[in-house]
């Protein structure tokens, strides 16, 4: 794994966290406990702050960015990410804020100024707008990302297996480290 600092900041991780070989994490990052980073991941804090919640993981491919504090965007966009959220595969996440128990599917872009409530849904290749807001308990698809319609009871449920998955995979990766 390339962990690395920029401008005297460096990533913080929480316990038992994992990130693959292959991955990149840099500058101002805090990534709380039982995280995982897998392969080709970048998360790069070079320009604003980035925070990943606990049990939290961040699956192959993805990109995850922010924006930068300028006369033109007094607070640039940090990235915000919380606890037992699945990022999958290929996703990139730019200068959003995205709350507890989410599951963005595959492919999915999140833009500048984007809020994602918690226990939301979002489908394989969705486009989340700058600004938009997610409301909680929804399905969201398309590009742009619209509600879909209401979660099931089943649906609500996935989000916590879903970190519980990975918190246990990655527990299987560390072992053979």
């Amino acid at each position: 794994m390339t962990i690395r600092s920029f401008q005297g900041k460096t990533p913080v991780l929480g316990s038992n966290v994992f990130i693959d070989d292959s991955a990149v994490v840099l500058g101002d990052v805090v990534m709380g406990a039982d995280c995982s980073v897998w392969p080709c991941t970048v998360i790069r804090g070079d320009v604003h702050e980035i925070r990943i919640g606990e049990r939290t993981n961040i699956q192959d491919g993805s990109v995850l960015h922010n924006t930068h504090i300028s006369a033109h965007n007094p607070q640039g966009f940090p990235l915000h990410i919380g606890n037992d959220v699945t990022v999958g595969h290929n996703v990139t996440l730019h200068g959003c804020t995205i709350h507890d128990c989410v599951l963005i599917g595959m492919g999915a872009i999140v833009m500048d100024g984007a809020v994602i409530e918690s226990e939301v849904l979002l489908a394989a290749g969705a486009m989340v707008t700058p600004g938009s807001h997610l409301e909680s308990g929804f399905l969201y698809m398309g590009s742009p990302a619209r509600q879909a319609r209401p979660l099931t009871e089943e649906e609500r449920k996935f989000f916590l297996y879903s970190s519980n998955i990975y918190v246990n995979l990655k527990d299987k990766h560390l072992e053979e480290i």
